[in-house]
C-alpha cells in the first residue's frame, strides 16, 4: 500500500478517516498499528493507560488486515483500525485480572466476551489492555496491581474512572478508540476529565458476558474522539450475542446511517445542577456558554429540571449490594487485601437485605417514571458531565473536600444507570487552566440513535 500524505501522522487519525485511508491505498493498517504502537512507547510509561501491550499480536493482526484490503475484502466497518480494550472484558489469549491481585494469570484465557468476539470479527486489531481500578469499583483508576493511571492533559491529575485506561488511550493518540464499562459513570466520567467522547447506550443494547455483578447498573460503552466513531462502534458492538439474556433485539437502522438526521427543532431541557447537585463556577460558565451556542444554532434549549431528588442512596446501595455479591466468590483472605475503599463498600454490602435492595430498585423506577415524564416534554436532557475538573491523582475523592466517596462527586452520572437511560459525554471547553469540561446529553431508553445525532450536531457546533 502507498504511504499516508506527508504530514499526516496516523496516530492522530479517527478511526473513519483510517478506514477510509486503508480503503483508498494512502495507508495501511500495518502503519497505524506501528503509529499507535509508537505512542503507547513514547507516553504510557508516564500515563499508564494500558496493563498489558502485545506489539507482536497487534502487528499480526494488522498484516492479515493489510492483505484483506489489498486484495478487496475488508472484513467490516472498522478493518485493521487500533483499538485497546478495558481490563474488565474477557479476551481470548489475555488475562482478564480486573485490576485485582486475587485473580490468577496463569490460568487459560480461551473465551472472548461478547464486546471482544464482535471486535475480533470486524477485523480492528487489538493493542491490549487498559487499566482499571481493582474491580472497577470507583470513578478514578488507580489499584494495587497497576499503579495510578494519570491525566493526559495534566498527569498530576486524575483521569476518572472507572474505565480511566480507556479514556486516556484515546486522549493520547494510543489508538483512535476504546472500549470501557459504565456502572455509575464510568465511561462518561473519564472522557469529561480526559476530553473525549464516551457513550452510556441504553442497558443491553452491547449485550455483556459474564453477566456484571452490578446487574441492571452495568453497561458496556466507547470512547472515541469524535462522535462519528462512537457510532461505527455502536454498529459493531450492538450485534446480538446468545449469552446475554438482557440484550436487546438487533437494531433495525445503523447508527452511523442516522448521524446525519436534522436535530434543529428538537427540545432539549437543561439543567444545570439537575436540582441538587453543587458546581464548580468556571465548569457551570463552561456549560452554559456551549449551550447557548447550541441553542444559537438551532436546537430548542429551554432550563429544566427533571424533578427527582438525589437517588445516590440508592444507588449506593444497589452498588454495595453487587460488589458483596462479587467479591464473595473469590477466595479466602481476598478481604485483607483489597483497595480499603472497596472493602468497606463490601461490608456494607453484606448488611443489606434483600428487602433494602428491592427498595432501591423502587427508588430506580421513580426515577425513570419522573425522566420518562420529563421526556414527553423535552426529546433530551443536556447537563454538565461532571460538577468539576480532574483533581489530584492518587484520591478517591478531591483532597481538598470534605467528600467520603466517589458518587458524592458524580451527581450528573449515577441517576441515568438507575433508569439505564443511553448517555454521552462529548467536550464542551475546558477552564482557564486547559482541563477539559464534559457536556452531557441523556435521551429516553432505546432513543440512542437521537443522542447521537444530537451529539453530533454539538460536536460540529462546538469545535
Amino acid at each position: 500500500m502507498a504511504h499516508p500524505e506527508p504530514g499526516t501522522d496516523p496516530a492522530a487519525m479517527t478511526a473513519a478517516e483510517l478506514a477510509a485511508a486503508y480503503s483508498a491505498g494512502t495507508l495501511s493498517p500495518v502503519e497505524a498499528t506501528r503509529a499507535a504502537l509508537d505512542a503507547i512507547a513514547a507516553r504510557d510509561d508516564v500515563l499508564n493507560a494500558f496493563c498489558l501491550v502485545d506489539p507482536e499480536r497487534a502487528l499480526m493482526q494488522a498484516k492479515e488486515s493489510e492483505a484483506r484490503w489489498h486484495n478487496g475484502h475488508a472484513q467490516g466497518l472498522l478493518d485493521g483500525v487500533p483499538i485497546s480494550i478495558k481490563d474488565i472484558f474477557l479476551t481470548e489469549g489475555w488475562p482478564t485480572l480486573r485490576g485485582s491481585t486475587s485473580i490468577r494469570p496463569d490460568v487459560p484465557w480461551p473465551i472472548d466476551s461478547p464486546a471482544a468476539a464482535r471486535l475480533r470479527e470486524d477485523g480492528l486489531v487489538f493493542l491490549g489492555k487498559t487499566t482499571t481500578p481493582e474491580l472497577a469499583w470507583k470513578a478514578t483508576t488507580d489499584c494495587a496491581l497497576t499503579g495510578i493511571t494519570r491525566n493526559p492533559v495534566d498527569p498530576a491529575k486524575t483521569s476518572g474512572g472507572s474505565s480511566g485506561g480507556s479514556a486516556v488511550a484515546v486522549a493520547a493518540g494510543m489508538g483512535p478508540v476504546s472500549i470501557g464499562t459504565d456502572g455509575g459513570g464510568s465511561v462518561r466520567i473519564p472522557a469529561s476529565f480526559c476530553g473525549v467522547v464516551g457513550f452510556k447506550p441504553t442497558h443491553g443494547r452491547i449485550p455483556l458476558y459474564p453477566a456484571s455483578p452490578f446487574g441492571p447498573l452495568a453497561h458496556g460503552g466507547p470512547f472515541a474522539r469524535t462522535v462519528e466513531d462512537v457510532a461505527l462502534l455502536m454498529d459493531i458492538l450492538s450485534l446480538p450475542d446468545p449469552r446475554d439474556p438482557t440484550a436487546g433485539a438487533p437494531p433495525l437502522s445503523t447508527f452511523r446511517g442516522e448521524l446525519q438526521r436534522e436535530v434543529r427543532g428538537a427540545t432539549a431541557g437543561f439543567s444545570a445542577t439537575l436540582g441538587f447537585a453543587e458546581v464548580d463556577p468556571e465548569v457551570a460558565a463552561v456549560v452554559a456558554a456551549a449551550v447557548r451556542r447550541l441553542d444559537e444554532a438551532g436546537l430548542r434549549v429551554v432550563e429544566a429540571d427533571p424533578g427527582f431528588t438525589d437517588p445516590r442512596a440508592a444507588f449506593e446501595q444497589m452498588w454495595a449490594a453487587g460488589a458483596a455479591a462479587m467479591l464473595s466468590t473469590f477466595p479466602a483472605g481476598t478481604r485483607e487485601r483489597v483497595d480499603p475503599g472497596l472493602g468497606a463498600v463490601w461490608d456494607r454490602g453484606r448488611t443489606l437485605s434483600a428487602v433494602e435492595y428491592i427498595d432501591a430498585r423502587a427508588v430506580a423506577a421513580e426515577v425513570g417514571i419522573a425522566m420518562g415524564a420529563f421526556h414527553t416534554a423535552h426529546d433530551v436532557l443536556i447537563t454538565p458531565t461532571m460538577p468539576i475538573t480532574a483533581f489530584e491523582a492518587g484520591h478517591d475523592v478531591p483532597p481538598a473536600s470534605s467528600l467520603e466517596s466517589w458518587p458524592q462527586w458524580t451527581p450528573f452520572t449515577y441517576p441515568f444507570n438507575l433508569t439505564q437511560q443511553p448517555a454521552i459525554s462529548i467536550p464542551a471547553g475546558t477552564t482557564a487552566a486547559g482541563m477539559p469540561v464534559g457536556l452531557q446529553i441523556v435521551g429516553p431508553r432505546h432513543s440512542d440513535d437521537l443522542v447521537l445525532a444530537v451529539a453530533r450536531f454539538a460536536e460540529l457546533v462546538l469545535a
